[in-house]
């Protein structure tokens, strides 16, 4: 079936188009038409007014739809999440988990290598291999060190599923990086202390991004910058930020685009209510633990970069590569994060009040 997109505005990932339509064929990308060529044949879906741009990609949330993954790391609850989370205009997302017990760990392993829902891209660890003077809200009795036998059975359980993890550098030997590295895994440097010394060498070592630039990290000053200091200046490191002028201000999601360009990209951290081992309470417009400690935020992908225009001054077209183009860059995923021709259409449709319209996952519309 032929089916053109017409009369929007289209965010390729590259560049902005206004004046052509997109034509997809069995929800393949097929190229760029000159809106009085349609065909007669063709279904046409007017978007005027809106925003057609590479589907949006979360390297970071705990759950969605009503549900908190490691209360419920199911198969039913791990689809709703992705039932849910897709509805606000995400495509594609890492599963999260903080530090837990190895046990919880082995059986969100299990449920979310079996799942089959195209937005699910697999599974984030954030821990337990971090420094507990920058727990936050995780729960200190799991923080350990990194052990090779237990590295090594986690990743064999996995078999591919674990594609990310956040570990603090100071306390990881470079051979359990460069373990992970081996078998794909992404590390993530967070809920760190690291000086800015230990930080540079953990990039050096192979480490790729950091987790929420400036939360629970050593902070950025002006005799130790430390780990926000050794993101900023690692070249080929990136790091993702979230976006809801709580857990970071606009300014300083504004001055670290300034400085590190493409290498900065969104996260929601978003968590749900829960009475579990991380009893996240709602607050009006953030999620803490019952003493306050914030614990998660309550905004969607696409509320983010709607903040990140109208409250960090970065273009629209911008703020979109960042919840797109360069996560999936980061993650090696190039059928994503782009409009391109010969793909599977993966789109994100919202209008001018940003509220989602349409998307496409894999060529097939699931909202």
């Amino acid at each position: 079936m032929l089916t053109v997109l017409t009369n929007g505005t289209f965010f390729t990932g590259k560049e902005i188009i206004k004046d052509k339509a997109l034509l997809l064929e069995d929800g393949t990308i097929k190229g760029w038409i000159d809106p009085v060529s349609i065909s007669t044949e063709a279904r046409v879906i007017n978007h005027e007014g809106h925003y057609i741009v590479p589907g949006l990609l979360d390297l970071q949330i705990y759950g969605g739809g009503g549900h908190l993954f490691s209360d419920d790391p199911s198969f039913a609850a791990l689809t709703a999440m992705a039932t849910g989370l897709v509805r606000t205009g995400t495509t594609g997302f890492l599963i999260t988990l903080a530090t837990n017990s190895i046990a919880l760990f082995e059986k969100a392993i299990d449920v979310v290598r079996d799942n089959p829902h195209p937005a699910v891209l697999g599974l984030h660890l954030e821990g337990p291999y971090i420094n507990p003077l920058k727990k936050g809200a995780h729960i200190e009795q799991y923080i350990k060190r990194p052990e090779r036998k237990e590295v090594e059975a986690l990743l064999k359980r996995a078999k591919g599923v674990i594609k990310m993890i956040t570990l603090a550098p100071e306390r990881c030997d470079p051979e359990i990086i460069q373990l992970l590295l081996d078998n794909g895994v992404i590390i993530s440097a967070g809920h760190s202390n690291a000086t800015y010394a230990e930080g540079t060498a953990g990039y050096r070592n192979g480490i790729q991004t950091t987790t929420h630039l400036f939360n629970a990290m050593s902070p950025f000053h002006h005799r130790d910058t430390g780990l926000p200091g050794a993101a900023y200046q690692a070249d080929t490191a990136y790091a993702s930020i979230i976006p809801d002028g709580i857990h970071v201000s606009y300014p300083a999601l504004s001055i670290s685009k300034k400085v590190m360009g493409d290498r900065l990209f969104l996260i929601t951290d978003a968590v749900e209510a829960s009475t579990g081992a991380y009893p996240h309470v709602r607050q009006k417009d953030r999620f803490t633990l019952p003493d306050g400690t914030l614990s998660g935020s309550a905004i969607t992908l696409l509320q983010g970069i709607h903040n990140c225009v109208k409250y960090a001054g970065i273009p629209l077209d911008e703020a979109v590569r960042m919840a797109s183009t360069y996560p999936a860059r980061l993650f090696g995923v190039p059928q994503r994060g782009e409009i391109t021709i010969g793909q599977k259409a993966d789109l994100t449709i919202f209008n001018e009040a940003f509220e989602p319209q349409h998307v496409y996952i894999n060529g097939v519309v699931y909202a």
